[in-house]
């Protein structure tokens, strides 16, 4: 027990400078909201990046030319996107701003981490600042059509009681599509070996754990992510056994998917990791190391 104490994992807490992010509408570093005071735009999109110099601009051109022709199509709707820039040692940063200043119509601000934590990480201190009604965490790598938000909001409509509610993008239906077949013997061994791992954890029902493309509701995403302990890949698994556990309806969405050049996974390195820290997250939560907090049950924060 104290082993597993002593190797669980303990996020740090943010630094005076990572309360803040910059935009390119504003000269001064401004303070960031906080999820759970009152929304102030009708969707987030959290973008976690780090050494995504190249590839972030692309993936911004897409999902800027969609919500831009929502905004002209219902007047008084508002969103933001907060790229959360993981301690990146590229321009990633100058990138997303240099964007913003060509697209000054657009809320685009940057929280940068001081410090790398991690894509769970990244998501979960832009999911903690999101000022969203709804919030949507999305890769950068553009690898997901970012206008198949609209069949994650038609499935989460379907689903979403008293406020609560998740819609996860999935590539479930591509397992036999060339995109895959075409996948290393490595990578594909890999993944079927994953999903075994997660059906003895408990997560069941849903194909695809992973897809970054996920939309919670504003409260939903109070009560998941201020639960998380897991900063590295394995994040997905730890937000869906909190989201299970408060009984969040989930539903599972089919997106257009492709492999994009880039990847920040090492096979053999982060596949070792991941299967620790799955381990991990079985283990703390059974011997109640790891307690669920449920925020919504005790007066509003601040």
């Amino acid at each position: 027990m104290a082993f597993l104490i002593a190797v669980a994992p303990k996020p740090r807490k943010r630094t005076e400078k990572e309360k803040y992010y910059i935009s390119a509408r504003v000269e001064e570093p401004q303070l960031l909201p906080n999820i759970f005071q009152e929304s102030t735009v009708d969707l987030t999109v959290v973008v976690p990046a780090y050494n995504e110099e190249t590839r972030l601009p692309t993936m911004l051109k897409e999902t800027v030319s969609f919500l831009e022709e929502r905004r002209k199509e219902f007047k008084d709707w508002k969103y933001e996107i907060l790229i959360v820039n993981d301690g990146s040692t590229d321009s990633t940063k100058d990138a997303a701003l240099k964007f913003g200043q060509e697209n000054l119509d657009v809320d685009l601000k940057v929280l940068t981490l001081e410090k790398n934590r991690g894509k769970g990480g990244a998501v979960t201190q832009g999911m903690l600042s999101a000022g969203g009604k709804y919030i949507l965490f999305v890769d950068a790598d553009g690898a997901t059509k970012f206008s198949d938000l609209a069949l994650l909001e038609r499935d989460l409509a379907k689903i979403e009681s008293d406020g609560f509610g998740a819609a996860v993008g999935s590539r479930a239906h591509l397992v036999e599509t060339e995109a895959v077949v075409k996948r290393s013997f490595i990578r594909n061994f890999l993944m079927h070996s994953f999903h075994k791992v997660l059906y003895l954890l408990g997560i069941r029902g849903i194909g695809d754990t992973q897809c970054g493309f996920k939309l919670f509701t504003r409260k939903s995403a109070q009560r998941i992510f201020i639960n998380m302990h897991v900063e590295r890949w394995i994040f997905d698994i730890e937000m869906l056994l909190i989201a299970q556990h408060f009984k969040t309806p989930i539903a599972e969405t089919a997106v257009n998917w492709h492999e994009v050049d880039g990847s920040k996974v090492s096979l053999v390195k982060d596949s070792i990791q991941m299967a620790l820290d799955l381990l991990t997250i079985r283990l703390n939560y059974l011997f109640k190391i790891w307690n669920f907090e449920d925020p919504l049950s005790k007066p509003k924060r601040g």
